[in-house]
């Protein structure tokens, strides 16, 4: 027997983070078409239309970076804009965590095993 994995749906706080970040690259392009900046980023303009969206919520690293660099944006400014709303709950942490690190543990693919 196979086994399937299903997709967790994306919280709130993850909804909200991927709006955030939609809102930003939207912003960073300006008049630059979604075709030029897909294409300079080496993504397709799908993906870079469900990130500007928000329907894409939890990018791959390696897609924001490029994009990120295509516009211009340092990976700080992409992290800040996106960890806005989480600064409340990261002062209520028990262990400090970093930006880098929090951005993989967000932005891993949130999955359980269905059989």
């Amino acid at each position: 027997m196979g086994s399937w994995s299903v997709r967790l749906p994306l919280t709130p706080a993850e909804v909200e983070r991927g709006q955030r970040l939609g809102a930003l690259l939207r912003r960073a392009r300006g008049c630059r078409s979604m075709l030029d900046v897909a294409l300079a980023s080496h993504i397709s303009p799908e993906t870079l239309r469900k990130i500007e969206s928000g329907r894409v919520a939890t990018p791959a690293f390696s897609t924001i970076a490029a994009i990120a660099d295509t516009l211009g944006l340092s990976l700080d400014a992409v992290w800040a804009e996106m960890s806005q709303a989480e600064r409340t709950v990261e002062d209520q942490s028990v262990l400090p965590v970093t930006g880098i690190d929090r951005w993989f543990r967000n932005a891993a693919p949130r999955e359980s095993a269905v059989h």
